[in-house]
């Protein structure tokens, strides 16, 4: 079996804390660098959730993009994730603009209101879609976005068809489908 069916059977699995290193690291800055793809959504003063957030690869770029006026709030369901992206916030001297937040596998728990949702590379790891995007709805402002990206090599089209499916049903629209490198993206506007 090969690397890329091992992904794909992961499917419904939280990506393991010791894998996230081969996903944040330098080199995918020159494809996903975070102010340049989330500068378009994020403005200062805003209210920013970074759902499954990890070692915080744009938890930091989110934190610069809202300013000291703003917050992110970070979600994971692992605390070692919360604990590398706490010290990576303390370096970055961040740490005042982000609420770590450890999630449960059920609920992410978070009270909103947010002004965006960043849903990067995880949803096809959420088992209850529906109740997942109902609560992103719940905790985003009125006509709040939220910006959700699948990777191309895990999660096939159809799959991502029925992903935007569960976001129609809570209540969300397609604003535009941006092109993110190796992913399948919308952004999406809550009613």
């Amino acid at each position: 079996m090969g690397l890329l069916d091992k992904f794909r059977r992961m499917n419904n699995r939280v990506c393991p804390w010791w894998l996230c290193h081969s996903f944040d690291n330098p080199l995918r800055r020159l494809f996903h660098e975070p102010e340049r793809l989330l500068a378009p959504y994020v403005k200062t003063g805003m209210t920013a959730v970074d759902i499954g957030c990890g070692m915080g690869y744009f938890t930091i770029g989110l934190a610069r993009l809202a300013g000291p006026e703003g917050k992110v709030i970070a979600v994971d369901l692992q605390q070692k994730m919360l604990d590398a992206l706490a010290r990576r916030a303390r370096r970055a001297g961040l740490a005042d603009r982000i609420v770590l937040h450890r999630c449960r596998k059920n609920s992410l728990g978070v009270d909103g209101p947010a002004d965006f949702v960043l849903v990067f590379w995880m949803a096809h790891e959420v088992p209850d879609k529906s109740r997942f995007f109902r609560e992103i709805a719940a905790l985003l402002k009125p006509g709040g976005r939220m910006l959700l990206a699948e990777p191309k090599f895990h999660v096939a089209k159809k799959s991502f068809t029925r992903t935007l499916a569960a976001c129609g049903e809570a209540g969300f629209r397609i604003v535009k489908e941006p092109a993110i490198f190796l992913s399948r993206a919308a952004l999406l506007e809550r009613d």
